[in-house]
């Protein structure tokens, strides 16, 4: 049985800000159930950790761990949940902060992480055939294996969730973090600075991004933020695995958080419709077509497309709700469509897991016009929801939503190539078209309810990778 220790800033049900806390959180549990992988996953020990979780742990070793020429301790906890083990670093100093990310010295923070993921290899009771870093704050610790092979033979995966967040910090930082020879530092340097996701990528044997096409774009200029030459470089040894969701967290028929429980009836799903417009003030209609955006409000996600054509949309027989914060331009638009609109506009400037489920439950069609999208789970759900997802033709996007074709009935969505307003004002007024003709409605949704994205295959592409980096065994 292999043994993959994974090594991330976040987990769910521990500690999440957004999808890589989902991956970590999901994935072991389907590694485990259906490739049969020993999977431990090695987290920071955060004070924003709730005190349910707290209480939980239990005391494992403390540990010394050199940072440079300082000596900071370790120690460490341990937790089984699901059948998975998990391990959390506490240092009071870099982790007893009120947010996980966000500080000044975040780079100095995740490399000590990353040297105390290393030295408690040391001491565990679980030796890692392959330690599988997740994004820039694990890139040191997916280096340092490399470097100080703390267990023999210990192969590395590094995956990319947004290359966009690399743990830049000057290179005179080398001498600071690392009592390492000077040659270490090309594998570390990119444009005369400390990387950390470039350290990752440079010592990795395997490296995998959270869908194929974006394992393709960050290869070239627009998409890679400056990393393309070195990615071009390890094309060989790069792959996309698309995310899956937790389907049994995600899912309608049991969702507690939704009015009215549902498999795929539409008239239950209008019945949440009509319940979620009675909470929010807007008139009652089972028929009116529902709009719904959920999303960080940032220029990656494609806001400003929507905003040059919102007063254009907005003048057909529909209604729009939008929950999110982000930048102040962007919740302030949505605050101004909400007083200008005040019959077809709800904008929740705000996040709640509760009303995220019941717009998914209540819409018929999920918008996500990103600038660049590294997979997205967001879509992933609207389709567990029977929401129709409409889209922009990039990374993750682009390999889970097909657009509806009229001759062929295929398409489980809808989509627009460039980024461009009208391109997607194009494809909303489309999307109402075909809403308003039942034969090619029905048909769409029957597609999306076709449409399955689970953890099962992605486990089983991550246990294919998994197994070419293991020595194989001849038994006679």
């Amino acid at each position: 049985m292999e043994k993959v220790l994974f090594v991330a800033s976040e987990c769910a049900p521990f500690i999440k800000t957004g999808g890589l806390g989902d991956v970590v959180g999901s994935l072991p549990q389907s590694l485990k159930e259906h490739e049969n992988i020993d999977v431990r996953v090695i987290l920071p020990f955060y004070d924003e950790m709730s005190e349910e979780w707290k209480r939980k742990v239990e005391y494992l070793t403390t540990l010394n761990v050199k940072l440079g020429w300082r000596n900071q301790e370790a120690t460490i906890y341990w937790l089984k949940y699901n059948h998975i083990i998990y391990y959390f670093i506490a240092n009071d100093y870099y982790f007893t902060r009120k947010g996980i990310y966000g500080y000044y010295d975040d780079g100095e923070r995740f490399v000590f992480f990353s040297h105390a993921v290393i030295e408690s290899l040391k001491v565990l009771d679980f030796q890692p055939d392959i330690l599988h870093g997740h994004d820039w704050q694990a890139g040191i610790a997916v280096a340092l294996a490399k470097i100080l092979q703390p267990t023999p033979n210990l192969k590395t995966v590094l995956t990319i969730h947004n290359i966009k967040y690399q743990g830049i910090m000057p290179l005179d930082m080398f001498d600071d973090f690392f009592l390492l020879p000077r040659e270490h530092v090309s594998g570390m340097e990119w444009n005369s600075m400390l990387n950390c996701l470039k350290a990752g990528i440079f010592h990795a044997d395997k490296v995998t991004t959270v869908s194929p096409s974006y394992a393709e774009e960050i290869q070239y200029p627009y998409y890679s933020e400056g990393l393309h030459p070195i990615l071009k470089q390890k094309a060989q040894s790069l792959q996309g695995i698309i995310n899956g969701i937790d389907t049994k967290v995600y899912n309608p028929l049991t969702d507690p958080f939704i009015p009215v429980n549902y498999r795929s009836a539409r008239s239950k799903k209008k019945d949440n419709k009509v319940y979620l417009q009675e909470e929010l003030g807007l008139p009652i209609d089972r028929e009116k077509p529902l709009y719904i955006l959920i999303s960080r409000l940032v220029e990656q996600k494609g806001i400003h497309l929507l905003m040059h054509i919102f007063d254009e949309f907005i003048q057909s027989d529909v209604q729009f709700i939008v929950l999110g914060t982000g930048e102040a331009q962007f919740e302030n638009f949505f605050k101004y469509v909400n007083d200008q609109y005040p019959d077809k506009v709800r904008s929740l400037i705000t996040f709640s897991e509760s009303y995220a489920r019941k717009m998914y439950a209540a819409a018929d069609f999920f918008l996500m016009p990103s600038k660049f999208e590294p997979c997205g789970l967001s879509q992933l759900i609207a389709l567990q929801y029977k929401t129709v997802p409409i889209v922009r033709e990039t990374g993750g996007l682009r390999d889970t939503i097909q657009p509806y074709n009229e001759i062929t009935g295929e398409g489980n969505g809808f989509s627009f190539s460039n980024y461009n307003a009208h391109d997607f004002l194009h494809v909303l007024r489309y999307s109402l078209d075909i809403y308003y003709r039942p034969e090619h409605f029905q048909q769409l949704l029957k597609n999306v309810n076709k449409s399955q994205f689970s953890w099962k295959d992605s486990a089983k592409e991550y246990a294919h990778l998994y197994k070419t980096l293991l020595p194989t065994t001849i038994t006679i």
